[in-house]
């Protein structure tokens, strides 16, 4: 989200305010429990704290994997909900797994409802996050039984973790799953004030420091104006951005060669530091090369189906988050249709529905398209190779794990951060097209003919051949950055020595 940055000069002097209260409130405790200072050598040891978002928790498991390959001890947090699925993705490792118990009774969120892919939708977020700091005291004590914690990692959505972790004098690290060039783009835009000026919502405007870049008020999201969720959304954005500025540092899925000049920005006019660690994706293996044809899901069988056939195919899906309409759904159904590509389409059940609805749109495209309901292993997908392209929301970890599989994406944001993702993938690192809405917004209208005619540049086209060519460089350049001698490798190194360093002296 790029309310990192949001009244970024006025939360600077927020946050030189309340860097004197939380001091304060360290000072006010003292290291208790099996926190204590041991003068026996012990193995170090990170909590991580990942928010209730899949695409929030997972580049944190990822990241658990690259700690345990240095010996680290690993604990992540969550809630009973979530555990199955933090289970699964770590089930071939040694990380120990907690869960915290969920608040009961949040208005506007059902019961039992512990994550945000169970949202009824997105307007019970802030009830949501906000409710989170109810489980600071079993945090709390969950820190206090652990062995001693060399650093935490949680969620920038988990503002109140920074308290905690002071309590026990444990340094803090952030993680938000944004770009570096989101982060600087952003600061910067909000900074000048660019989204409060007279000029249309679709009129480009130029990014003072970055006067290469243009961006329009369309490409940030509006506050609420609602008075109550405002004032909700006001606060959270404020405890997120003084916890963060006042922690440790920030942890990045990202890698250096990717976005230099965004990392050296934020590096030297903004804080906390920024440690591009990414991308985290490269972590995991992918497995699916050692599992019997059979034993395959439906959606892989299909796609060795196709690549048997010579066929290339689209894989589109648009994360868990966004809220399609039916007419929205209905063209791009269409324009897939007449693109006569064939393609993946991962949709949730209640879109499969209106999809099954229409008028006869699965059985016309059976030989070339599936339909896809179930959670699916993106990155498995990615890597196929019978995938030349990806229709994307633009999430960051979409963006990321489309980069390492060395696939072009065809960019379609529709919330949060995600317009500059797709400014970056289309205009900055050009390994991507873009779709164009009928009214400029994120959140505008998608005609099917406009959907059919990328749809066939992205996989036909010249323009296609192009951004093809330029993500497999891109490729490569990640996959070097976390190797033996790459600066992601290098970067994790020197974020470990430093902050385990910190901790001791502020143990000692």
């Amino acid at each position: 989200m790029p309310y990192i940055s949001f009244l970024y000069k006025w939360f600077q002097y927020e946050a030189h305010r309340s860097t004197i209260e939380f001091n304060t409130t360290k000072r006010r405790y003292k290291k208790m429990g099996s926190n204590s200072l041991n003068s026996t050598p012990q193995k170090r040891h990170v909590v991580l704290f990942p928010f209730m978002s899949k695409g929030h928790t997972i580049p944190l498991l990822h990241l658990a994997r690259l700690l345990l390959s240095r010996r680290f001890a690993v604990t992540v947090l969550t809630t009973p909900a979530n555990r199955p699925f933090i289970v699964n993705s770590l089930s071939d490792t040694t990380a120990s797994i907690i869960d915290l118990p969920f608040p009961d009774n949040i208005p506007k969120v059902p019961a039992g409802v512990e994550s945000t892919d169970k949202f009824p939708s997105m307007s019970v977020f802030f009830s949501f996050v906000t409710a989170t700091k109810r489980m600071q005291p079993d945090f709390e004590r969950a820190l206090e039984s652990l062995p001693p914690v060399s650093f935490i990692v949680s969620d920038g959505f988990l503002w109140w973790t920074l308290e905690s972790a002071s309590k026990f004098s444990i340094p803090r690290l952030v993680f938000y799953g944004m770009s570096n060039y989101a982060s600087a783009v952003s600061k910067v835009v909000y900074e000048n004030r660019l989204i409060h000026g007279p000029e249309s919502n679709n009129e480009l405007l130029t990014v003072p420091d970055f006067p290469w870049i243009k961006i329009t008020k369309n490409d940030f999201e509006s506050m609420s104006s609602d008075p109550e969720v405002k004032d909700v959304a006001f606060e959270f954005h404020m405890n997120m951005i003084i916890s963060t500025l006042n922690s440790f540092g920030l942890v990045v899925n990202s890698f250096y060669e990717l976005e230099p000049v965004f990392v050296d920005y934020w590096n030297k006019k903004c804080s906390p530091k920024a440690y591009c660690v990414g991308p985290l994706c490269l972590a995991e293996p992918i497995l699916s090369s050692n599992i019997r044809p059979t034993d395959q899901p439906a959606w892989i069988q299909w796609l060795d189906k196709k690549l048997e056939q010579g066929s290339s195919v689209l894989y589109v899906a648009f994360g868990s988050q966004a809220e399609i309409s039916r007419q929205q759904l209905e063209e791009i159904a269409l324009g897939l249709e007449e693109s006569k590509v064939n393609f993946l389409w991962v949709v949730r059940k209640k879109e499969r529905e209106l999809i099954d609805s229409s008028d006869g749109f699965l059985e016309r495209v059976k030989d070339r398209g599936m339909v896809v309901t179930e959670w699916v292993n993106q990155r498995e997908i990615l890597y196929h190779k019978s995938v030349h392209g990806f229709l994307s929301h633009c999430g960051w970890n979409s963006v990321m794990e489309s980069i390492c599989a060395g696939v072009p994406i065809l960019a379609w944001p529709m919330m949060a951060e995600q317009p500059m993702n797709a400014r970056m993938v289309v205009e900055e690192i050009k390994v991507g097209l873009r779709v164009e809405t009928c009214d400029g917004s994120p959140k505008g209208l998608v005609k099917w003919e406009s959907l059919k005619k990328m749809v066939m540049e992205l996989m036909e086209g010249q323009k296609g051949k192009e951004v093809r060519k330029k993500v497999k460089e891109v490729a490569e350049m990640a996959k070097k950055a976390v190797e033996e001698s790459g600066s992601s490798k290098h970067t994790l190194d020197s974020l470990i020595d430093e902050i385990c360093q910190r901790g001791d002296v502020r143990k000692a």
